[in-house]
């Protein structure tokens, strides 16, 4: 006996050691469970509040559940738990959403028309850092959106056997709870300056996305009236624009160039050099500019939303507006220019792939990235140089002779990440592009996971660039005839302008005529290519109906 005594006990050891090494593990899966549940509960859905103190709040939606729990018997429970696991883990992935939509485009993400940016996403990943970059962050995105409603249902089955198992103890703390989340709430007990400790976030956030749904829904009918009432829909070609015959017209949009970068002073001394130097370099060769703000549609992408608004006079601030413009017979101002008996041109250097928009805007000749030909190396998200682009185009189209042509181009160097930057080149130099990678320029092996400070740096660098590119453009082509137009599509990411930044985006208008400037006059913009603060600001779905007012009979 005494010869199996220590094997008895060793025995009876190991099994009392898995018994405790599986106790261990089973609560910290519980802690686990709990932390994930309360986590989805309490993390903020946009960044200017995601600190810590946002997590010291008590949820009610908790506190109700929990009750529930307890009110039902065992198979009512175990159905609630998991439906409650699903909704809460569909609440996580919608607070993510918001999250990945406030930082980049500062504002929530819409459940009825945003799933068609995924694929904007997609394609603006793998043309800034690689296809292998995007499919990674595309699975990683994959596994989220199935893993976490699959962990939080886990989590609150979990937790469900918990709270049946001890009702007694689990009924004395939510009652005390409950005390407290009212108490709180009757004397506004908060932890931070919007973060009150009786939360109801979840409910709210569920709330604001349903009322959007049903907002998205009415704006269908609405925005179809919007779209039919025109006063310019039935004015004929020879009453449109009647100031501008014999004029050459360009409307450029330069990405990302928004009133941060006139006003932040992060960017605004060296963005101002660049402006106020332009000023002078053109005022010397006979040209005037004025300048004033318009208010874009977007914020931090989305460019064709603020394209549709400038040149159709419709506040196009999301896809769904989009997609029934696209589908309409609207006068855009281009569509103006081609009915008064200008030739039009569009100039798009980052399409590569099929582009419907072309048919609605109708255009006569087009130029995508394939059209202009560039055989240089990569540049960021937009592939040519804006001085590339404006150089081809110029070869293309404004070196011959064609009558009167009105230009639509989308300047695309100051695209997000904004780098690497392309060097400005003598303009008879840059042929088939072909010079930049003999100048050691392009794309490059350097890391691109640079801090908050770089990122705004590239952004301001890019914006120089594309400024003076389109002012020596002015400054080495631009003859009497020449009226261009230049403004922001909207501006940079949250990244780059900090939280509640405005929608500001400037605007100028560069010409020798200077009777071009007094049609506007009465705009008053300001003198130069640089707004200060106190220019006017307009919605940019007022700008076509002011311009074809201004240049009419």
């Amino acid at each position: 006996m005494r010869d199996g005594l220590p094997g008895g006990t060793a025995e009876g050891g190991t099994a009392g050691a898995g018994r405790a090494a599986r106790s261990v593990v089973a609560r910290l899966t519980t802690v686990l469970a709990a932390l994930l549940v309360v986590f989805v509960l309490t993390v903020p859905y946009d960044f200017g509040r995601l600190t810590p103190a946002a997590f010291v709040r008590i949820p009610l939606e908790a506190l109700l559940v929990v009750a529930l729990l307890l009110a039902l018997p065992r198979r009512g429970s175990r159905l609630v738990a998991t439906l409650a696991g699903v909704a809460l883990g569909l609440l996580g992935l919608l607070k993510l959403l918001d999250l990945g939509f406030t930082a980049a485009l500062s504002r929530a993400f819409d459940p009825v028309l945003d799933w068609a940016l995924l694929d904007e996403g997609f394609a603006f990943l793998g043309e800034s850092y690689g296809r292998p970059a995007a499919i990674g962050v595309a699975a990683v995105l994959a596994v989220v959106l199935v893993g976490l409603p699959v962990l939080v249902t886990l989590s609150m089955r979990r937790l469900r056997r918990l709270v049946v198992g001890h009702r007694t103890g689990t009924t004395r703390v939510v009652a005390a709870l409950v005390v407290v989340w009212v108490a709180c709430a009757a004397f506004d007990v908060r932890v931070g300056p919007a973060v009150p400790v009786a939360d109801t976030s979840a409910t709210t956030l569920a709330n604001g996305h349903g009322f959007q749904v049903r907002l998205r829904l009415d704006d269908r009918k609405t925005f179809s009236t919007l779209i039919e009432a025109d006063r310019f829909r039935d004015t004929p070609g020879d009453q449109l624009l009647t100031a501008l015959r014999g004029k050459n017209v360009v409307v450029a949009f330069v990405e990302s160039y928004g009133r941060d970068a006139v006003e932040d002073p992060e960017f605004a001394p060296q963005v101002g050099a660049v402006l106020d130097g332009g000023t002078s370099r053109l005022g010397a060769a006979g040209f005037a500019a004025r300048s004033g703000f318009l208010t874009s549609p977007t914020f931090g992408g989305g460019s064709w939303l603020a394209h549709d608004t400038l040149l159709s006079g419709l506040w196009i601030d999301n896809d769904q507006r989009h997609r029934t413009l696209l589908a309409s017979d609207r006068l855009t101002l281009n569509g103006a220019f081609r009915r008064a008996n200008w030739q039009t041109v569009g100039v798009m250097p980052a399409v590569s792939r099929a582009w419907p928009e072309g048919s609605f805007f109708g255009y006569q000749r087009f130029y995508d990235a394939k059209a202009l030909a560039y055989r240089g190396p990569k540049f960021s998200f937009g592939t040519m140089p804006d001085q590339y682009t404006l150089a081809r185009w110029q070869r293309l189209e404004q070196a011959r002779p064609a009558g009167n042509v009105m230009t639509e181009l989308a300047l695309v160097s100051s695209h997000a990440p904004w780098t690497p930057v392309p060097p400005m080149l003598d303009w008879a130099s840059l042929g088939d592009g072909a010079v930049y990678r003999s100048a050691g320029a392009g794309e490059s092996d350097d890391d691109r996971r640079r801090s908050a400070t770089q990122i705004r740096a590239d952004y301001r660098t890019s914006i120089e660039y594309t400024l003076s590119t389109l002012i020596s453009y002015v400054q080495t082509y631009g003859d009497d005839d020449l009226v261009f137009v230049f403004l922001g599509d909207h501006q940079p990411a949250a990244v780059v302008t900090g939280e509640n930044a405005s929608h500001d985006v400037p605007i100028s208008i560069i010409t020798k005529d200077r009777a071009v400037l007094d049609r506007i006059s009465g705009w008053g913009w300001q003198d130069g290519l640089k707004p200060g603060p106190s220019a006017p600001v307009w919605r940019m779905d007022s700008f076509r109906d002011r311009f074809l007012t201004a240049f009419g009979p």
